[in-house]
């Protein structure tokens, strides 16, 4: 699949704002700090569509792109960040899981986690969620350009045994280098059309 255009659509802080069309949507989610936006960006191939910092935890709302005219990138608020009052915490904690649950078009959430460490229990809280709803999703191990190419196999198989899951619903990813996104734009296009 190519992105032959992508745009920004619109930000949503509240649950009645939350967009119900009958666009095919996927959703991204992971801790503040593991990469979500850079690999938004390096997917569609613009540097600014979705914002990156480096303060963590600046995804404070849903933010809706549109993709070739056909489907949406739902880019969900960065989990796990202390600064952040525990009223805001709770208010995107409950935004977010309104979305996930009230989206008749959400096709796959694509989890992110940082493959140089140990997913997190909010990693695990996250899977257990959608495993209890049956919501359909992958792991995208991040950053794996901070690894020797030999280690990147060793990494995905210490997280999918850490989050008791297959081996197979993990998928390497680097937005530096650009390692895994052929395989990534396969997967998304396989979930779009199907």
């Amino acid at each position: 699949m190519k992105f032959t255009s992508a745009k920004y659509l619109t930000s949503v802080v509240e649950e009645s704002k939350i967009l119900k069309d009958d666009m095919v949507e996927l959703a991204f989610v992971g801790r503040s700090n593991v990469g979500k936006s850079s690999l938004i960006n390096a997917l569609v191939g613009q540097k600014n569509l979705a914002k990156t910092s480096s303060t963590p935890g600046l995804t404070k709302m849903i933010n809706y792109f549109l993709i070739n005219e056909n489907f949406k990138i739902v880019d969900l608020p960065g989990y796990g960040y202390a600064k952040t009052g525990q009223k805001h915490i709770a208010n995107w904690a409950g935004l977010m899981e309104k979305y996930l649950l009230n989206s008749p078009n959400l096709r796959t959430v694509f989890v992110l986690v940082d493959c140089r460490h140990k997913p997190s229990e909010l990693d695990k809280m996250m899977l257990d969620f959608l495993n209890s709803y049956q919501i359909p999703y992958v792991v995208i191990a991040t950053k794996v350009d901070k690894l020797a190419k030999s280690k990147i196999p060793q990494a995905c198989t210490a997280i999918s045994k850490e989050l008791q899951i297959r081996r197979e619903l993990i998928m390497p990813f680097s937005s530096e280098n650009g390692f895994g996104k052929e395989k990534l734009l396969e997967y998304i296009e396989s979930v779009v059309e199907g």
